[in-house]
């Protein structure tokens, strides 16, 4: 079967276009995370830029990855592998967090926790994140207990544990989160509130920790780490806002090496206390590096311990007091792990602005196969029944030997393929519609509505040369949900190749088709479903007939809906003898009266291997009675004929991708595209 690669048609803002990215393509460099740079700490014209950037929001501030120690040592991931949930309930929430296996759990809303001040435990193997902004633990503390590793806690405000005339934290003991003796923890876009005693302990042993991007806020103890006279702890502490807190900023105690980079301290609480109000304190044994961090309005920045070791270089202080001790050497960070900093200037803006829960983070959960999940199916069934966020399955490059099915009930999904060209990434199998018809031949099922597929091939490699079958169609995709979006895919098969319909005859459901390759024979764009083809490829391959090598199109359209298939601005190309291949045929399955095909071919090059009457009749029904145009087709196989009816220009305004597309709720995948 002949494949061609990812090549889009020619366009003439193209060229500009990609001179646009290309441009683009350094300001991101420029911008990128700290977490998510390269080796080697970026030099004075890339710092200088990204601080002249920091505003923007051209690029992301961090990454999905944890960086710095929680990086180390096998890494963390979290709830990776395992099945994603949504919880909007204590209840639930507690269920999944203490759970045996692994989960990806989504925060959706404010849990009020009770009793006042109860612990939620979270036990090894899971991502607790919230969706968007709205992710809230309130009156409650996330407890991890020893021997707990591989943890995950992203884009949650945690707040409202305080008890009033409380202030030490003296009577309760009631942390946003604590930890002891826990291993690869990756504390990430949290805010942390008016608790009950710590924001955040970390205690007892604990490894390979990262805290990173958050916002500790109007309390007394921020964050507290040691409780031991072992020197265990590696934490990477970095673009922290510390608000209106008065001491632990952080305190931290025997800690074998505690990296602090780009916090932000500010505003900190004004109480006289000539001791316990301080920045950062190097307690114990600590081996402490601070570096471009920025200390405004606070007393005692940073000190140590006359046992301890600190390290500092780059950060600035303003309106500061007290302590500034450094001595010793400490340690190397670049000697565990890379990373590049944020000049210390640019530390306030950024910090206030990309640091605490972010309206990005938690909406779109990427699923990586096989990273996460060892089959995309296998992905596909970690998604929860009823999906409200969207969920990317990234799937590397290689060849998927399997069936895939997306249940009605899932809806939300991107598929897509992390390969360089749409031919890396193959999703394929060989079933013919002898077993099961075309649901039971279908390399790929998409049932449910608003699913997405990227740079990816769709195949179905039946052989019907060499088997003798009654059924050899065999689709390598077919659809039914509402609102799908093919983007940079190819569909490789002969009969039946691409089947898009609708759960039944009167539902509309909608694809869209764009920059695509499409190949087959026999009726292999078919279906009843509204369909847009635009800006692709199309290949009817020969049967080696000199009369009859195939029907591009099967439309089986709805007759009270105006809008079937519409092929626009593509090409059509063939290896068929000339004039030996059918623009389409109408398709009235099991012989459905209401079954009225619309097909519009416009703007299209066709080949030579197309007919002069380019339609046929199917099954007794007669292509005349079918709704068949074409409008301002080019190439050799175009003409004007008395059997090629052509669409009016005043008709052709009421026939675009846009009007195809619409329906009731205004769907536009293609807007803001090049052309439209």
């Amino acid at each position: 079967m002949t494949h061609l690669r990812s090549k889009r048609l020619p366009h003439k803002r193209r060229a500009l276009a990609a001179v646009t990215a290309l441009i683009a393509s350094f300001v991101v460099g420029a911008f990128t995370p700290a977490e998510a740079a390269g080796p080697e700490e970026a030099g004075p014209t890339a710092r200088a830029t990204a601080g002249a950037v920091a505003g923007s929001s051209a690029a992301p501030r961090w990454s999905d990855r944890p960086h710095g120690f929680a990086s180390l040592d096998g890494g963390t991931t979290g709830g990776a592998g395992g099945k994603v949930v949504t919880v909007t309930d204590q209840a639930s929430l507690v269920r999944y967090a203490s759970a045996e296996e692994p989960y990806v759990i989504r925060v959706k809303g404010a849990i009020d926790v009770e009793p006042f001040g109860s612990d939620i435990v979270v036990t090894s193997n899971k991502t607790l994140i919230g969706i968007g902004d709205t992710g809230e633990i309130v009156h409650g503390e996330l407890h991890l207990n020893p021997g707990t590793s591989n943890v995950i806690i992203r884009n949650l405000t945690i707040r409202d544990s305080y008890v009033e005339g409380d202030w030490d934290g003296k009577t309760t003991d009631f942390d946003a989160i604590q930890m002891d003796t826990v291993d690869h923890v990756w504390i990430d876009h949290n805010r942390f509130e008016h608790m009950g005693d710590g924001l955040l302990d970390i205690r007892k042993d604990s490894r390979y920790i990262t805290v990173s991007h958050n916002q500790f806020k109007n309390h007394n103890k921020a964050l507290g780490i040691g409780w031991t006279t072992n020197v265990r702890t590696e934490i990477t502490i970095d673009h922290n806002w510390f608000t209106g807190t008065k001491q632990r900023n952080p305190s931290a105690d025997n800690c074998a090496y505690a990296h602090l980079y780009n916090n932000y301290l500010s505003a900190q609480v004004a109480d006289g206390d000539p001791v316990w109000t301080y920045g950062n304190w190097a307690r114990g044994r600590t081996r402490m590096v601070i570096e471009n961090s920025y200390y405004d309005g606070v007393q005692h920045p940073y000190q140590a311990d006359a046992t301890a070791e600190l390290v500092q270089r780059g950060s600035i202080l303003k309106n500061v007091t007290g302590r500034q001790e450094t001595w010793g050497t400490a340690f190397e960070p670049r000697d565990f792990y890379s990373y590049r900093l944020d000049p210390a200037a640019a530390v306030p803006a950024l910090v206030t602005r990309f640091s605490g829960p972010q309206k990005s983070i938690g909406v779109n959960t990427v699923l990586n196969v096989p990273g996460d999940h060892p089959t995309v199916q296998a992905a596909v069934d970690a998604v929860p029944a009823g999906n409200d966020g969207t969920v990317t399955i990234r799937i590397a490059p290689g060849t998927y030997r399997a069936k895939v099915l997306i249940p009605a009930n899932k809806p939300n999904l991107v598929l897509q393929g992390t390969g360089q060209d749409r031919s890396d990434t193959v999703i394929v199998f060989d079933t013919p519609a002898a077993n099961g018809g075309s649901n039971g031949s279908a390399t790929v099922r998409i049932l449910a509505s608003d699913v997405t597929a990227r740079n990816l091939t769709f195949s179905n490699d039946f052989d019907e040369a060499a088997h003798e079958v009654n059924g050899e169609q065999a689709l390598a995709m077919k659809t039914t949900g509402d609102r799908i979006v093919f983007e940079d895919t190819a569909f490789l098969g002969n009969q039946d190749t691409l089947m898009t319909d609708s759960p039944k005859l009167d539902v509309i459901s909608r694809v869209y088709i764009r920059d695509s390759y499409i190949e087959g024979d026999v009726d292999f764009i078919y279906g009843r479903a509204t369909t847009v083809i635009e800006r692709s490829l199309i290949k009817a391959l020969s049967r080696g007939s000199d009369s009859n090598n195939g029907y591009i199109t099967a439309a089986s359209t709805w007759k009270e809906n105006p809008y079937g298939f519409l092929i626009t601005r593509s090409k059509v190309v063939s290896d068929a003898p000339a004039g030996t291949y059918h623009l389409g045929r109408p398709w009235h399955p099991g012989g459905e009266p209401n079954a009225i095909a619309q097909v519009l071919f416009r703007e299209t090059e066709l080949p030579a291997a197309i007919k002069s009457s380019p339609w046929t009749d199917m099954s007794g029904f007669s292509w005349k009675d079918a709704r068949f145009t074409e409008y301002r087709t080019y190439g050799p196989g175009s003409a004007v004929t008395a059997d090629r009816p052509q669409l009016d220009d005043a008709d052709a305004s009421t026939h675009t991708v846009a009007k195809y597309l619409a329906g009731t709720d205004g769907w536009a995948p293609h807007r803001g595209r090049a052309g439209h």
